[in-house]
């Protein structure tokens, strides 16, 4: 095998670092994931994720882990309705029986990091290891993490998401501005703090997505109760430093959605009026679609690392995880020469497969936030 007798060394402990953990120890590989986190209950970790058959899902069963999975996923959180600013209901599926949840099984994203996480040896997540820098060392690479320590590794691969430390190691292909940020948020008990917006969920067992006016605002829940929504907002690539709004004051931030969102039924405004929030800006960025480097013989990158986009496809979790799954079988499989020539295939494949689908979640972010996005929604998803 070619990883026999090397030091394989993950940074990043999120779905696309821990499946390909996972697969790689079932292997037999000796490999570490470096977390920057100081433990794994120090962060709530995002919202609900649907897995898709032939990559997040396919990553679990390569996994062995299809079981857990099943006996932790939420079978009705992938019914959804489509609204209008007015707050009509245009689409609802919260009432209607059907199977979209099981070729896209939702989960919570922390429920499905614990079941990665269990699934590992004893040890093999070194915690507090913010990644710092790396030199070239012998025919590898020596680490430095912020709380002092060096690693060496024969073999890297990032797994930092979207503003990965490590990806400049790998080329200098510098992400594009979508056009769009996306306020991201968390209700806490939602059911107490936000009971109408709780409500349109169907108390939780559902999603809403709404339009108008040329923004968005999607709506998931956790089973913990609570709401986690993202507005999406067509806005200049610096709008977060120049807009004047304190995103750390839920206030500052209340006010700019009351204005921004004015025109839409006054239902909406009830997400900001609590104070049992957390708000995070985020611009969407997205790489070019022909973006390629020189393959490397000791390093290589998976997930947003490689291939940030908005998440306007649902693809986000599920690409990193096919990412894991296409790296581990190149890595270990006997086809291969060298590691470099297993890299280089991995990495083609990946390259193509991250370009298709950026354009189509590219295409989904314009049309979202386009002239009647909601009936156009509507027309799409039921083939009108």
């Amino acid at each position: 095998m070619l990883l026999k007798d090397k030091k394989v060394a993950i940074i990043g402990g999120g779905p696309g670092g821990l499946t390909l953990a996972r697969l790689l120890q079932l292997k037999g590989v000796d490999m570490k994931v470096f977390e920057r986190d100081v433990n794994k209950n120090i962060r709530h970790q995002g919202s609900t994720l649907d897995l898709h058959e032939e990559s997040g899902l396919e990553a679990i069963r390569r996994a062995d882990l299809i079981q857990e999975f099943m006996e932790n996923h939420r079978p009705n959180a992938g019914r959804f309705r489509i609204m209008d600013k007015h707050a009509n209901i245009l689409l609802d599926e919260h009432e209607v029986e059907y199977d979209r949840d099981e070729t896209r099984p939702e989960i919570d994203r922390q429920v499905l990091r614990d079941i990665l996480l269990n699934s590992l040896n004893p040890e093999t997540v070194v915690w507090d290891s913010h990644f710092l820098l790396m030199e070239r060392k012998n025919e590898g690479w020596l680490l430095h993490f912020k709380n002092g320590s060096q690693v060496y590794a024969d073999f890297v691969v990032a797994a930092d998401g979207a503003n990965s430390k490590i990806r400049p190691y790998i080329t200098d292909i510098k992400p594009v501005y979508s056009n769009i940020t996306i306020i991201e948020g968390n209700v806490y008990d939602a059911a107490v703090n936000a009971p109408k917006m709780w409500e349109l969920t169907n108390h939780g067992a559902g999603s809403v997505m709404i339009m108008g006016d040329n923004q968005s605002l999607s709506i998931n829940t956790k089973a913990d109760g609570t709401l986690s929504f993202y507005s999406g907002n067509v806005v200049t690539e610096n709008w977060v430093s120049e807009s004047g709004i304190d995103f750390s004051n839920n206030k500052s931030v209340a006010a700019w959605f009351k204005e921004q969102f004015g025109s839409w039924h006054p239902m909406y405004q009830e997400i900001f009026e609590t104070d049992h929030i957390s708000i995070v800006p985020r611009p969407m960025y997205h790489f070019p679609f022909d973006q390629t480097w020189e393959t490397l013989p000791n390093l290589t990158m998976l997930g947003d690392a490689a291939h940030r986009m908005p998440p306007y496809a649902g693809e986000g979790v599920n690409m990193a995880m096919q990412d894991a799954y296409e790296l581990a079988e190149c890595l270990t499989v006997n086809e291969f020469k060298a590691i470099k020539d297993a890299v280089a295939k991995y990495e083609l494949h990946m390259q193509k497969r991250a370009s298709e689908i950026t354009q189509d979640t590219l295409k989904n972010t314009e049309m979202i936030h386009s002239d009647d996005a909601a009936n156009k929604m509507v027309a799409m998803l039921t083939g009108e």
